[in-house]
């Protein structure tokens, strides 16, 4: 016969306030996902979609490390193993393009404002492919966020929650606030210096994730 149980959820303040501060404390580091953000926000090319899709695939992993699945993931290890290489191939394709890009003379013009130079599907796949063929992203949000919300008890969804508002205040807070640097960025070589910085970060966390570290 089966047994079903309602869960007891309970709503702390504390937990969430917690959930706030550990969700960025996770983000906040420069990462390929915050790069490409910085610089679709610097451009204003489709912002509000790439802060959502950030924000919202945060909130979805999140609620799988809440829900108890790291530990699939630690039954099948060798889906880490996939994600990590096909992260490691696109991260260095990405770097190698900024790289390029880098070396290309570019401003901001002022009568391009506001207007998309990218596709809005091929800018999302982008995204896509760097949110989730990281697995630092599962290892991070899934098991350690998973691990310590778990902790909480009946008020892990408010741990969540609160890293969940941290996801959506992170990404369009630099999404929306990169604006600020657009009088910086009409120069080429403050786009030059950006696009390394860019190249660098994807080769760096394409080592580390090769490295398996």
């Amino acid at each position: 016969m089966a047994v079903f149980t309602l869960e007891c959820v309970i709503y702390s303040p504390g937990a969430a306030l917690a959930g706030l501060g550990f969700g960025l404390s996770l983000i906040i580091a420069i990462g390929a996902q915050n790069a490409f953000v910085l610089r679709q926000g610097i451009r204003r090319e489709h912002v509000f979609a790439i802060a959502l899709f950030c924000a919202v695939s945060d909130a979805a992993l999140i609620s799988l490390g809440i829900f108890g699945l790291d530990g699939l993931i630690a039954l099948a290890p060798w889906l880490i193993a996939v994600m990590r290489w096909a992260g490691v191939v696109f991260l260095v394709f990405y770097g190698a393009f900024a790289l390029r890009r880098a070396f290309r003379t570019e401003s901001l013009e002022p009568e391009a404002d506001g207007e998309a130079r990218a596709p809005l599907g091929a800018t999302m796949l982008a995204i896509a492919a760097i949110t989730w063929l990281n697995p630092h992203v599962y290892l991070d949000t899934v098991m350690l966020m998973g691990s310590v919300a778990n902790s909480y008890h009946e008020a892990r969804w408010s741990f969540g929650a609160g890293a969940v508002l941290g996801s959506f205040a992170w990404f369009f807070g630099i999404g929306y606030g990169a604006r600020w640097l657009r009088p910086i960025f009409r120069k080429p070589r403050a786009w030059r210096i950006l696009d390394i910085v860019i190249a660098l970060t994807m080769f760096a966390i394409a080592a580390s994730l090769a490295l398996g570290t």
